[in-house]
């Protein structure tokens, strides 16, 4: 039976991912669909709105039949090695036939030649990359720019008649990369590639509100980010939630389990920040570069301490908020660089984790296990793995920033089972 897979975060969910959902059932055929699934934090570095089994609840109302979980390591990386976790994942399923993803391109006519040159790396671009990151681009623009100089070069210099390189120009390879989605859904196709994976892939255009936008009056799709925003300001995002979705929200909420956001975890990372000596924070995943004396010169020069004024006073050319918020959650959850190398990253995921499923997932679940090439975890007290056990630590250290942590929530990774619906 045909199986698409889709990778999310549902941040929360809106009615720009049933969009998404609906589009991805049509165009791949498929009659049941696997989502692989950020767990308390998310690519961005930001912490969930709401929690993991929230939003797998949200997403198995949409239609969802089998949730799985990325493992955190993973969830919070740059795009390169966010996608190669998650896709390996669905690779390892053994049950996942296609791939579907938004993108601004809306097809894969410039996305695919750009995956088959970039999926080797060659040298030039590793030169070019590095080139750029030492002149303190930030590294998506780096990247971006540094694949489209590698296709130009591998296109002047191929000859005619090569038919691995279609007629794309340079220029417009650059234009592709510039959108968000295109990048991140240019790093599915490369991991595929690497994975020698024979799942296909396919694209969905991205309807509505770009990434950045705020949310239109009048309209019915409106960003993650957007929508987030209304609810930082006490608006509701009734307009652009499907209903079961916002019930969810409203009932986390009224629980005091939502919505989070970076300054729901001040007191625990200030703790960190100034009881961690210099040398101590240079060992944790991104603090490079001499961050860590930056970050205890930004905190001594605010009067007031929030993780908002600090990440300002962080940011540069050279800083992204994003990364800099990534930095924050592996400081944190306590992540190191030794843990989370290139060499073990590339390793791929350890196990799959099954978050929730459908009584429609059942059979897909029993077929998982025959064939999944990775244990299949419904119970972590079942399974040894460093993977996993940060990822119980990272849902623990979510949870302990609801407004009356119970003993459930705080080890609700052993104590509840899998959502079902």
């Amino acid at each position: 039976m045909p199986t698409v897979g889709i990778i999310a975060e549902y941040n929360p969910l809106h009615n720009g991912h049933v969009h998404h959902f609906l589009e991805a059932k049509r165009l791949s055929g498929a009659e049941r669909a696997v989502v692989v699934m950020s767990g308390p934090f998310t690519q961005r570095g930001e912490p969930a709105l709401i929690s993991k089994r929230a939003r797998t609840e949200m997403a198995l109302m949409m239609g969802a039949d089998l949730v799985l979980e990325l493992p955190v390591g993973y969830a919070l990386q740059p795009a390169e090695w966010f996608a190669y976790g998650a896709v390996a994942l669905l690779e390892a399923s053994g049950v996942v036939d296609s791939l579907i993803f938004g993108s601004e391109a809306g097809s894969l006519d410039e996305l695919l030649p750009l995956s088959r040159l970039l999926a080797d790396e060659s040298g030039s671009l590793k030169a070019e990359l590095r080139r750029r990151l030492a002149l303190g681009e930030p590294f998506p623009a780096a990247y971006s720019a540094a694949a489209a100089q590698a296709f130009r070069r591998e296109a002047e210099g191929a000859p005619e008649t090569d038919a691995a390189l279609p007629v794309l120009a340079w220029e417009a390879a650059e234009s592709a990369l510039r959108g968000p989605n295109n990048s991140l859904g240019l790093h599915y196709l490369i991991a595929l590639r690497r994975l020698g994976s024979g799942i296909k892939p396919l694209t969905v255009p991205r309807l509505g509100a770009g990434f950045h936008d705020p949310a239109a009056p009048g309209a019915t799709i409106a960003s993650a980010t957007a929508i987030r925003a209304l609810l930082q300001e006490g608006a509701s995002p009734a307009d652009y939630m499907p209903g079961y979705a916002l019930d969810i929200l409203k009932r986390e909420q009224a629980a005091g389990r939502g919505p989070l956001s970076w300054d729901s975890f001040k007191s625990p990372l200030l703790h960190l920040l100034l009881s961690r000596p210099p040398e101590e924070l240079s060992l944790l995943l991104g603090v490079d570069e001499g961050l860590e004396h930056r970050l205890a010169k930004v905190i001594a020069g605010l009067d007031v301490f929030t993780v908002s004024g600090l990440l300002a006073g962080l940011k540069s050319k050279r800083y992204t908020y994003t990364r800099l918020q990534r930095m924050l959650a592996h400081i944190l959850l306590g992540h190191s660089k030794d843990e989370n190398t290139s060499g073990k990253l590339a390793q791929g995921p350890g196990y799959i984790r099954v978050l929730g499923f459908r009584s429609s997932g059942r059979e897909l679940l029993k077929e998982m296990k025959q064939k999944a090439s990775l244990p299949v975890v419904l119970s972590p007290s079942r399974l040894q793995h460093p993977q996993l056990s940060r990822d119980i630590q990272a849902a623990s250290v979510y949870a302990a920033a609801f407004a009356s942590p119970d003993r459930g929530e705080l080890y609700g990774d052993y104590l509840k089972p899998p959502v079902m619906i």
